[in-house]
Formats: structure tokens, sequence, C-alpha cells
């Protein structure tokens, strides 16, 4: 309970910090993200998992580390897991569905372009999305946890649309 109090007040402390960065974000370039809900969680919807370092993504994660691909890319501004992912998270809901112990942290991303703000709300989307669909495939509410850390963790630097495109994801990160 107090890990979650201590979640929300850093949470609402980065939205504050954040709120005059004072770009366009990724979505209103294109006139798409209008439309789209903010979220005030601040990128942390769990406290219970948080950021810290008791996830592990090697291959000492055990048998889960056959599920090689632990990454879902998204299109720009959209926060819906395409077609072509869809197997991928099934997979990781039936392992988690079939392995009630097991844990998992959903960390969401954007690319660079928007306000820190607005990209910590569409990494929460997204990640959002993701233990939606994992949750479908039987996967408990309880394994689930999800962090948004918008344009501030990319997987690969650049200011290009395959740099961008690599950093609009959501990881799949298991505990040990």
């Amino acid at each position: 309970m107090i890990a979650k109090k201590i979640a929300l007040v850093v949470a609402v402390l980065m939205v504050a910090a954040c709120a005059g960065k004072g770009t366009q974000d990724e979505g209103l370039s294109s006139g798409a993200g209008a439309a789209q809900p903010s979220t005030s969680s601040g990128g942390v919807s769990d406290g219970s998992m948080g950021a810290g370092g008791a996830f592990d993504d090697s291959a000492a994660a055990g048998p889960r580390a056959s599920m090689k691909n632990r990454t879902v890319y998204f299109d720009f501004d959209r926060d819906e897991v395409k077609e072509e992912f869809r197997q991928i998270v099934s997979d990781h809901g039936k392992y988690l569905a079939a392995n009630p112990g097991a844990k998992v942290r959903l960390e969401g991303h954007a690319d660079e372009r928007g306000s820190r703000e607005y990209n910590i709300g569409l990494g929460e989307r997204r990640a959002q999305a993701v233990r939606q669909a994992l949750l479908l495939q039987g996967a408990g509410a309880s394994q689930l946890a999800t962090v948004s850390y918008g344009e501030e963790r990319p997987s690969v630097t650049g200011s290009d649309e395959e740099s961008w495109a690599l950093n609009r994801r959501v990881e799949i990160v298991y505990a040990p």
C-alpha cells in the first residue's frame, strides 16, 4: 500500500514536471491523437512491481526464455496491438495462464516525437492494450504490472522513421 502511494506521488511529480515541455505530441502532428484520452497515472499503473531491478529478461529466466519474442511494436500514435504481434501476445498469455506463479512487467514506450507527458500516456495505453490481450488469453491480473517510460528509454537513437518505429513498443519483461 505504501509503495503504491509513493509511486503515485512520483508519478504526479513527473507529470507536473513534464507538463511544460510544449512540443507537438506524437499524434497531434498528424491530427490523429486529438481524440485519444489522456491518462493521469503518470505511467505507473501498478506500484507493486514498479521499475525496480527484480525483473530479468535474460536466458537465465528459465523455460519462459524460449519465448524469444518479447517486444510488441505499434504504429505511429496508436495503441492497438497489430495483427502481426497478436500471436506473440497470445503465446505469452497462454504461458502465464499455465504458470500462475509467473509475473511480467509490461513496459510501454513511445518515440521521441511529442511531449513527455503525452508520450508517458501513450506508452501507458500501449502497455494496457497488451495487458488486456494477455488477460483475454487467461493470464491473471495479479501476474501483470504496467509501467510507461514514454520516450525516456529508446531502444535505438536516431530521428528517422526506422528508429521511431523501433521505439514505439511494449516490452514483456518476466520476473526471475
